[in-house]
């Protein structure tokens, strides 16, 4: 173990596990991930073998190819996000597609990167996906926002009598909304408000609790369709 991995796991390293066929990239990625302090604590190099490695390695951060044998990338994101909404997803992917992009959010990725990307940028990417900022690689964030705001013109099901108002946010709370909904990252929004990147996270997490919604995406939707980022 470096000395660089010896102080990233004295500071409670981010764990990391990195999912991809190709063992040589797979490697590569794993060694520079650890050589910057993260803890690698699995790969992969299957769908099928990720979802069982996942749930035992329990991973703060995927780090996920979506071209997988055995089972897709956007079928391993979408099972281990389900059974556990807290973890996130970066897509390190050789696609830039616009159907790849948007088919990995749907499935509850948290970002997405692709594989020219160099080592400081995975290693940053990988730090900010798991704060919950919302990572794309450069021209791919504008699309995603496009999307949420399609999503949210459709029609939502319709409450039904019996149930309860939605609970009434904080002033605070709002404000934050309405810049997630407005496609900032959780560093800009600290930034525009002059608070800590900390306290806006705990802001989402409240706003997400109250409104009973499992991520990002679901939160930005629930934001557009109430004009918020209009405002």
């Amino acid at each position: 173990m470096t000395e660089q991995q010896r102080e990233g796991a004295a500071a409670g390293a981010i764990r990391v596990m990195v999912v991809d066929d190709h063992p040589m990239w797979r490697d590569a990625v794993a060694r520079d991930l650890a050589e910057a302090g993260f803890d690698v604590v699995a790969t992969a190099g299957d769908g099928e073998q990720a979802v069982r490695r996942a749930g035992a390695a329990t991973p703060d951060v995927l780090v996920l190819d979506l071209n997988l044998p055995k089972k897709p990338g956007v079928q391993v994101c979408k099972e281990l996000v389900g059974a556990d909404p807290a973890l996130r997803v970066l897509v390190l992917s050789a696609s830039g597609e616009h159907a790849d992009v948007l088919e990995a959010v749907k499935s509850g990725a948290t970002g997405y990167l692709l594989k020219s990307a160099s080592t400081e940028e995975l290693t940053d990417a990988v730090r900010r996906t798991a704060a919950g900022d919302p990572v794309f690689t450069p021209g791919l964030a504008g699309l995603v926002l496009g999307e949420y705001r399609r999503l949210a013109s459709e029609p939502a099901p319709a409450a039904g009598a019996g149930e309860p108002k939605a609970p009434q946010l904080t002033e605070r709370e709002t404000e934050v909304l309405r810049l997630v909904a407005k496609g900032l990252s959780y560093k800009q929004i600290a930034e525009r408000l002059v608070i800590s990147h900390r306290t806006v996270q705990n802001h989402v997490q409240n706003t997400l609790g109250k409104l009973q919604l499992h991520n990002r995406v679901e939160l930005v939707r629930y934001a557009i369709e109430r004009g918020l980022d209009d405002a």
